[in-house]
């Protein structure tokens, strides 16, 4: 608590306090990190504004990395916050194996194995789901099967955040179909969280940083992954989660909308 009183000053954190216990507005604690999973918040309320923009009603919140369930839970509060304060509906899901962190599939450093270990993070399912909103949904089994059906039979809006925790670069690879799938649905752009890019193991060349490169590199104007830039003008507080933010960015539909406004301005001409 010392240490956090002489890192910052005492009245940044005396207000953020006064918000967090008095503030009903989103978007003020999104901007003083009064939540208690501050980048959820952040990606939610900028969500939100991106579906008004867009003309969205509702949207879809992902967690993929459930473990005990305690994000999933922040995230539903949350949502169901953005929600009332914007008008957009906003449902939650969470993605998991289910029966703890699964074997490595890559049989190399890509994966981390000198870090993460099978059954780490163990869930118990029937605990959770009671815990759970009858709105929010849990998705339970391999990411590469689980996934792909969800997209085609179950996704009920567009994605319009998503935080990735799956510790692996094959998981996480396999989670980013999400924006690749011929049949997905997401804002144009989509704010998202990686948690496991900070760790004094991380680097570029596995995990979820070479996810990301590997994703960007396979969709070459179709779809890129970038870090949210400017993330950190205006904000009271530079925390370290926001170098964990990025941006999924639907070039394709970009560049449809941008066409579409150029042709009825055409027309409009003439």
């Amino acid at each position: 608590m010392l240490q956090r009183l002489l890192a910052e000053p005492p009245f940044r954190l005396v207000t953020r306090e006064i918000i967090r216990r008095t503030s009903r507005s989103t978007a003020t604690r999104a901007l003083w990190d009064a939540s208690e999973r501050p980048p959820y918040l952040l990606g939610l309320v900028h969500a939100a504004a991106q579906a008004r923009q867009q003309g969205v009603p509702q949207i879809c919140a992902v967690e993929f990395g459930v473990a005990g369930g305690l994000g999933l839970r922040i995230l539903e509060r949350e949502a169901a916050s953005v929600r009332r304060d914007t008008g957009v509906d906003i449902s939650v899901v969470g993605f998991d194996a289910g029966v703890g962190l699964p074997a490595a599939t890559t049989g190399d450093y890509r994966d981390h194995p000198d870090y993460w270990q099978p059954g780490d993070f163990p869930m118990d399912v029937a605990k959770l789901r009671a815990s759970l909103s009858p709105g929010t949904e849990l998705v339970l089994g391999d990411i590469r099967e689980t996934l792909p059906r969800w997209i085609v039979q179950s996704q009920p809006a567009p994605v319009g955040f998503v935080s990735f925790d799956l510790d692996y670069y094959s998981s996480t690879i396999a989670a980013l179909e999400i924006f690749s799938h011929p049949a997905k649905r997401m804002l144009h752009r989509v704010p998202c969280y990686f948690d496991d890019i900070v760790a004094f193991v991380a680097h570029r060349d596995a995990g979820e940083l070479l996810a990301i490169r590997t994703f960007n590199a396979q969709h070459v104007g179709a779809i890129t992954i970038d870090r949210w830039h400017g993330i950190r003008q205006g904000r009271p507080f530079d925390h370290p989660y926001l170098e964990q933010m990025f941006v999924a960015h639907d070039l394709d539909a970009i560049s449809s909308t941008v066409l579409t406004r150029g042709a009825r301005e055409l027309a409009l001409d003439h």
